[in-house]
């Protein structure tokens, strides 16, 4: 038992030198590497259904949640909102030249949501280890879960009038910005 005792407090000393905290959150291969291991725990989770369904859920809903929220400020009527894979038709009832563009690509919203967890909220974080890691499993899953997904370029490519459009708005944001 003194050995556990004293295994947790050499833990607790290294986890909350200020030296060592410095190191681990300005090393960007220490970034990268804990990127991976946690994808790689997320990957070995696949044998199990419910283990894959509890590292999922989370990305998944803000993935959906961006495709709802974005159709229904462009009237493109979502009519459900469902976690689950189907080879249904789209949830929507009003997909338009005008909304499925911008409807379809909605989870690259996400980026902008984890740019500005890490411009604002990490410099407020307190740093230690478990913040840390906690901070990059949730920028992972934000950055992962922020891909469109092969049905949502198929949505986005069914209206070339939308494509040109908004390709259109791209060009010129960039020419006059």
């Amino acid at each position: 038992m003194d050995f556990l005792n004293l295994m947790y407090r050499r833990w607790i000393y290294f986890s909350t030198d200020p030296e060592v905290l410095a190191t681990f959150f300005n090393n960007r291969f220490l970034l990268i590497l804990l990127v991976i291991v946690l994808i790689r725990i997320k990957y070995t989770t696949y044998s199990s259904m419910w283990a894959s369904a509890l590292v999922n859920i989370p990305g998944t809903i803000l993935h959906e949640m961006m495709h709802y929220i974005v159709g229904l400020v462009l009237n493109a009527r979502p009519c459900n909102f469902t976690i689950f894979p189907r080879k249904s038709p789209d949830g929507f009832r009003n997909v338009t030249f005008y909304n499925a563009v911008p409807s379809a690509m909605a989870p690259l919203l996400l980026l902008v949501i984890g740019f500005y967890l890490n411009r604002y909220y990490l410099p407020l974080m307190r740093p230690t280890m478990l913040n840390y890691v906690l901070y990059v499993l949730l920028q992972t899953i934000i950055i992962e879960n922020a891909m469109p997904s092969g049905a949502d370029f198929r949505v986005a490519g069914m209206y070339l009038k939308g494509i040109l459009l908004y390709g259109f708005l791209l060009v010129a944001l960039r020419v006059f910005m």
